[in-house]
Order: structure tokens, then C-alpha cells, then sequence
């Protein structure tokens, strides 16, 4: 039995061996290109460049009065009718209403009868 362990373990560590010297080799990583350099863009003016002054013509003068309105027409002064007055309802009275009484419920439980036994027969003499 002692053996057949050995021998187990043996061929155990041999094919761990053999799995271990097949392995492929990890392929080298080819080096990373170099980025070329973009060219010195051009660089732009700090200040932008004067432009012409553009020149309005002179304001009319204000010393024309403006046109004032015309002036409204005066409304008659008219006199609407008094409005007319609602006439006066009677107040209605309503008689009172009926004292509503709730029937009343019995608190006690009413007691259940109890059921008579019914004799059995006993059963025949074994023999």
C-alpha cells in the first residue's frame, strides 16, 4: 500500500515536471513607436487691431416742443338707475327633528342547553 502511494506521489511530481519545462515562452512586447512632434504653430497677436471709429450723425435738436395730446371730450355726467333691492324672503323654520333611539343590545349571552347522553349499548359477552 506504502508503495502505491510512492509511486503515485512520483509520477505526480514527474508529469508536474514535464508540464513545467513545455510551457511556450511569454513573447517580448515589441517597443512603443516614438510620437513625432507637431510643428511650432504660428502664434496669434496679443492686442487686436484698431478699428475705424464710425461716426453718427448729429441729434435733432429738442428745442421744438414735442405735439401735446388732444384733449378728451368731457362725458356727460349720467346718473344710473338706483339698482333694484332683492325683497326679503321669510326665514323658513324647520321643525326639530325626531330624537332617533338606537335599540338596545342585550349584553348577556343566553345560556346554550345542554345536550343529553345518549347510552350506549355495551357490546356482547366474548365467549
Amino acid at each position: 500500500m506504502m508503495a502505491l502511494l510512492f509511486s503515485s506521489i512520483h509520477v505526480n511530481k514527474g508529469a508536474r515536471n514535464l508540464l513545467q519545462t513545455t510551457q511556450p515562452a511569454i513573447p517580448t512586447i515589441p517597443a512603443i513607436p516614438t510620437i513625432p512632434t507637431l510643428p511650432n504653430l504660428p502664434t496669434l497677436p496679443n492686442s487686436m487691431p484698431n478699428l475705424p471709429t464710425a461716426t453718427l450723425p448729429p441729434l435733432p435738436s429738442t428745442s421744438t416742443p414735442l405735439p401735446t395730446n388732444p384733449t378728451l371730450p368731457t362725458l356727460p355726467n349720467t346718473q344710473l338707475p338706483p339698482f333694484p333691492t332683492m325683497p326679503t324672503v321669510p326665514k323658513m323654520t324647520l321643525p326639530p327633528l325626531p330624537s332617533a333611539s338606537l335599540p338596545t343590545i342585550p349584553t348577556t349571552i343566553p345560556s346554550i342547553p345542554t345536550i343529553p347522553s345518549i347510552p350506549f349499548p355495551s357490546p356482547p359477552p366474548s365467549n
